[in-house]
């Protein structure tokens, strides 16, 4: 296929960021990931076009026989030469592409990981150690800006989407959480699937991949009483100044009110998504007095005691305000372009609120990439996390029953059923990258554990990419220090369905 992309004047080479030298290869291994990053996201060509610059420039000077100006670029038609029938890691080998890696300044340490199958035979699959995507790189899209405990950045799952994919193809993350891997995919034109037993996953996930326009969230804010709240909470008080406390109980009960009749839509929705995000923080953004992010809520004994501690009380707040406010910021990238992708990409996408190892709803042969991050190990409590979002929309957290093993056999045994799922879904062919990390103080490195799963359920386990974001001189076997508590790297095991 041959397609020409028309590039107008965007910001000079000079305002932009270095580390967008990410996609400063040769072509042709990196034409589809530009051709389908710029082709679905032209609203975001301006801040992200840094390598695209430079590839102007150079075959511009080069035609020229001179050297380009480093802060104007003229209209150029870029030849982007592919062939899409052909998977992007068909033509260059994701393995060696990794050995090759050096896009921020390191070479890539190859390692070997070894691991029991379920059998008891020693395997070894090929690990490589690299920093492969970095928080410097291109600053990802704005409607991917709300929080979510213990998910994974955008850069992870683009990385294997704009490898093993092409537009069109249908991306599914099981464990979808605040729907990274979907948004990241609808924004390539992949078509999204996702799946969470959580139901807050799809609260938090639906409005994003279908985002109403600003002035009607306007309008809607406006139609809303926020004053019309009965009863009040006051133990929440310890959160809240009873003015700010009665707008948001008030839009409580006016979205469960809209749910319960059945008029609930992606305009409300939408604000929910939006008021769940700033219920608590640490900022005068969020509509509770100081305390932990807005990832986790703390207990209200807990609130307590941060407030005697700081001798703070809740300050009143402007609920529809802050509302619109974080609105105009997740949509500071939602250009007419974007909105269209989205619509296209989601129009034929599924959002599935239950147990990720039984999925009928999801055709055999159907998916051609898997990239999803599952519970680790009773590590992050989410129900515990998520109590005070949970009220507010209306779900009782202790019914809804998270997998969250606490011993490394039953996490298996769970993983395990989840792969059987996954390889009846997948295409021939099709990959999982399946990201883990350490846990138990570096004790517990669960890609050792995952990989006899997904070869027990027919999967051929390809390799381990590990990213590591900060280089040290540490001496233990994997070259990698992940301090003392938590985890500093990814770990994505990768698969391939025979």
């Amino acid at each position: 296929m041959s397609t020409k992309l028309t590039l107008a004047a965007f910001s000079p080479v000079a305002s932009l960021s270095v580390a967008d030298l990410v996609l400063a290869r040769e072509p042709p291994s990196i034409q589809p990931p530009i051709h389908s990053y710029i082709v679905a996201n032209p609203d975001l060509l301006p801040r992200m076009s840094l390598t695209m610059a430079f590839e102007i420039a150079r075959r511009t000077s080069v035609a020229r026989g001179e050297a380009p100006a480093a802060s104007t670029a003229e209209i150029i038609e870029l030849p982007l030469d592919y062939d899409t029938g052909i998977k992007a890691q068909a033509r260059v080998g994701l393995a060696e592409e990794l050995a090759a890696f050096r896009e921020f300044g390191q070479a890539t340490r190859k390692l070997t990981t070894t691991f029991l199958a379920l059998d008891q035979r020693a395997l070894q699959v090929p690990t490589f150690v690299n920093e492969f995507w970095t928080a410097k790189q291109r600053q990802a899209h704005s409607l991917h800006e709300i929080s979510y405990r213990a998910c994974f950045k955008p850069q992870l799952p683009r990385f294997f989407i704009e490898r093993l994919t092409q537009p069109g193809d249908t991306v599914y993350d099981p464990f979808m959480g605040r729907g990274t891997t979907l948004l990241e995919a609808a924004l390539l034109g992949r078509v999204p699937l996702g799946c969470d037993v959580n139901p807050l996953s799809a609260i938090l996930t639906t409005p994003r991949l279908r985002p109403p326009h600003l002035e009607d969230v306007a309008e809607r804010l406006r139609q809303i009483d926020f004053q019309q709240a009965g009863k009040l909470p006051t133990n929440l008080l310890a959160f809240y100044h009873p003015d700010t406390l009665r707008q948001i109980v008030s839009l409580k009960e006016y979205l469960l009110a809209r749910r319960e009749a059945g008029t609930l839509d992606g305009i409300d929705e939408w604000i929910r998504l939006v008021a769940l995000n700033r219920l608590t923080g640490h900022s005068a953004g969020f509509f509770s007095v100081y305390t932990l992010p807005p990832n986790q809520a703390v207990s209200v004994k807990s609130q307590e005691k941060i407030n005697t501690q700081r001798k703070q009380k809740p300050p009143p707040r402007d609920v529809p305000g802050l509302i619109l406010k974080k609105t105009r910021i997740l949509f500071r990238d939602c250009g007419p372009s974007a909105r269209s992708v989205l619509a296209k990409a989601t129009s034929q996408g599924l959002l599935l609120t239950k147990a990720a190892a039984d999925t009928p709803e999801i055709p055999a042969n159907s998916v051609c990439l898997v990239v999803t991050s599952p519970p680790f190990l009773n590590v992050v409590d989410y129900a515990t996390d998520n109590w005070l979002r949970c009220w507010f929309c209306g779900i009782d957290a202790k019914s809804v029953r998270l997998t969250v093993p606490k011993k490394i056999e039953q996490w298996q045994t769970a993983m395990t059923e989840v792969f059987q799922e996954l390889y009846r879904v997948l295409e021939p062919s099709g990959h999982v990258a399946f990201e883990v990390g350490e846990v138990h103080a570096g004790k517990t490195r669960l890609e050792e554990a995952v990989l006899p799963c997904g070869l027990h359920a027919g999967f051929e386990p390809l390799l381990v990419l590990i990213n590591d974001q900060k280089f040290t001189k540490t001496a233990n076997c994997w070259g990698v220090d992940n301090m003392a508590k938590g985890t500093n790297t990814n770990r994505i095991v990768l698969f391939r369905k025979r």
